[in-house]
């Protein structure tokens, strides 16, 4: 292993590249009820007690403002047939993202919860803190559910692509 002393972005993108990561879809609503989410596989749980999370934005992100702003927040865990979704968050315009997408039902001052993720986590925004050029956002887990499927599989990124467990 070639161990060098200088720190290029590409270099460290390759190098923290190949930690396997879950990917999750991030989701908001704005102050006009406005349906906001994006990819991310940045997402870590911090505490247990009292339960918290986070995840980092890109400042840059045209939803960064959104969910900056916003009181809360819930994090979408990736079952590993739904690719698809994750590509649709990541590439797709922001008013389109959410087009024909299944989502649970429930409480209409909640963030959107996809249907068929592994695991939802419904949080509120604790705080917020830079972070280079993203910002990252802890959440104090509000309510939590669980796939019942136990051959469910998530959804994982290894070095620049989607991985599964084999």
């Amino acid at each position: 292993m070639d161990c060098g002393d200088g720190v290029t972005s590409a270099l460290f993108r390759t190098v923290c590249g190949r930690f396997a990561t879950g990917v999750a879809v991030a989701t908001t609503c704005d102050a006009k009820g406005g349906r906001w989410g994006l990819t991310v596989n940045s997402f870590s749980s911090v505490s247990l007690d009292p339960p918290l999370v986070l995840f980092s934005i890109d400042k840059n992100a045209s939803s960064h403002g959104v969910f900056v702003g916003s009181p809360r927040f819930a994090v979408n865990i990736l079952a590993e047939d739904q690719q698809a979704l994750s590509d649709r968050f990541s590439f797709f315009k922001d008013d389109d993202r959410f087009s024909g997408i299944a989502l649970e039902t429930g409480e209409s001052d909640r963030p959107p919860l996809l249907s068929g993720a592994l695991g939802h986590l419904i949080c509120d925004l604790e705080n917020t803190f830079p972070g280079g050029d993203h910002t990252i956002l802890l959440g104090r887990v509000r309510h939590t559910a669980v796939s019942s499927d136990p051959s469910a599989r998530p959804l994982l990124y290894f070095s620049g692509g989607y991985a599964t467990i084999s």
